[in-house]
């Protein structure tokens, strides 16, 4: 159990660390963690490159999310595991890759905040319970105007997935301690709304897309 965690937390932290950031600079030549708010996740992107940028970002993160939680679950399907086991290797790798998109080596440990990485790992976990977290998010970004809103409601329905249909104490301390990184993570930007200097969602699409005339 010890060697399955390990490996299942390196190799999610290495794919976390693909970031979708790298592939918008290729395209732009601007490196959007010296822009904007300066992180390299999908949200910055959009601010900074506009919004299909954004979208191009956030798709590959979600990927990476995606790709290593589904692709360890048709790997587990060989061996005889419990449940339990099963659900908290999930977790693991899928924390993983929220660690290694948060704290990429290549970039000195300072990368993106997690939030679409952690919906790609949701939707490996459970499609329909990540698919309602992704749609809540939405919704509560463009009803206050501000996604780090629905960011937090997002980790709520993460919450919720590692008590069900999760099995076992460690996915729920896991989901525990990614939803107070991210929480960490975003302190910057609630206090921006506080002193109403954070962008809303609205202004990402007035952005004109970079490279445009």
């Amino acid at each position: 159990m010890i060697i399955w965690t390990a490996v299942a937390l390196i190799t999610g932290y290495f794919i976390g660390s693909l970031h979708g950031s790298s592939i918008a600079q290729l395209l732009t030549g601007i490196n959007i963690k010296k822009e904007g708010v300066k992180n390299s996740g999908a949200s910055n992107a959009a601010i900074v490159l506009g919004w299909k940028y954004g979208v191009l970002v956030a798709f590959l993160d979600i990927f990476k999310g995606f790709a290593a939680v589904a692709g360890l679950r048709f790997l587990l399907v060989g061996f005889s595991l419990s449940d339990e086991v099963v659900w908290t290797l999930l977790f693991v790798i899928g924390a993983g890759v929220v660690f290694g998109h948060n704290f990429p080596f290549h970039m000195n440990f300072e990368g993106g905040k997690g939030t679409a990485a952690v919906i790609g790992v949701m939707l490996a976990l459970d499609w329909k319970l990540g698919l309602a977290g992704g749609l809540l998010m939405v919704a509560a970004a463009l009803t206050t105007g501000y996604m780090v809103v629905g960011v937090l409601l997002l980790y709520g329905m993460f919450m919720a997935i590692a008590f069900w249909p999760a099995e076992s104490i460690w996915p729920v301390l896991m989901a525990l301690l990614l939803c107070a990184m991210a929480f960490w993570k975003h302190l910057e930007n609630i206090g921006r709304i506080k002193n109403g200097t954070e962008p809303k969602v609205s202004s990402v699409f007035k952005k004109k897309p970079a490279g445009s005339s």
